[in-house]
């Protein structure tokens, strides 16, 4: 299994397809990179795809510190300069996505594109703070199994929770929310509900980014994603009917197509 030491922590990667161009996926907190295994399947026959997992979750290492986002932004700078893979298409979920969002603001030139999914460029609402600290006590000292109900209607939206058809799946992603590392993902939720909003610099993003969003998204609202096409200029939001915070494994088809024709019209 390839594995990369980054800024002090040892980082689970992979690579498939071997396109001239590179698309990083940054995936959300709980999951790793097989996230977005749907979209590799058809993308990888023209891009280099590469997934990467951020410490304490995943296959990745549980370190002692740097959960915060200003850690995994200057982790996802290094391993895009290590594997020498830019500029690149970054893609990035939830929290992959406050990633991607700092890397478009502060380090344009690694950048091709921006692919921002199911995200949001405010702080974590105050609103939410206490509740998930809650649910991070329970999940450290209890265990995630615990409290994986409660976390999954927060994850998927209605019509994935509610298909019967998709049962199997659904039962695949909790039990992978639950085999993650208890400390590993409780200094991970900590990171993100103290992270700081940058929608005030979202001006200052001249890459071309794709906005994508779940109209059945609760944990990032759609209208988080409306505010940031309006402060990036020149960006294209798309809005996947049916989807909530993990459309890459909801909807995966929808998903694809928008990528690909946004990736499409960056060619060249």
């Amino acid at each position: 299994m390839p594995h990369l030491q980054i800024n002090g922590a040892n980082l689970y990667y992979e690579e498939q397809g071997a396109g001239k161009e590179t698309i990083v996926f940054s995936h959300g907190l709980l999951w790793s990179g097989r996230m977005f295994y749907d979209q590799i399947a058809v993308l990888k026959d023209q891009y280099r795809c590469i997934t990467f997992d951020f410490r304490g979750q995943g296959q990745s290492q549980v370190t002692q510190s740097g959960y915060d986002i200003e850690s995994l932004y200057a982790d996802a700078v290094k391993l895009i300069e290590v594997l020498g893979c830019s500029p690149c298409h970054f893609a990035g979920l939830s929290m992959g996505g406050f990633v991607g969002l700092r890397v478009a603001i502060r380090r344009p030139d690694l950048l091709k594109s921006l692919i921002l999914i199911e995200t949001s460029s405010d702080p974590e609402p105050k609103e939410n703070i206490s509740r998930y600290r809650m649910l991070n006590v329970v999940a450290r000292w209890i265990g995630l199994s615990v409290v994986a109900d409660r976390v999954m209607k927060i994850m998927f939206g209605q019509k994935f929770l509610n298909d019967p058809e998709r049962a199997t799946v659904k039962h695949e992603w909790q039990e992978r929310m639950v085999a993650n590392n208890r400390i590993g993902i409780t200094r991970a939720v900590t990171g993100v509900i103290t992270r700081d909003g940058v929608t005030d610099q979202l001006g200052q993003i001249e890459t071309p980014t794709l906005i994508i969003v779940g109209d059945q998204d609760v944990a990032t609202v759609p209208a988080k994603a409306e505010r940031m096409h309006t402060g990036i200029p020149n960006s294209k939001l798309v809005v996947i009917p049916g989807a909530g915070h993990t459309s890459t494994v909801e909807e995966p088809v929808a998903v694809t197509a928008a990528m690909e024709e946004f990736l499409a019209s960056q060619a060249g």
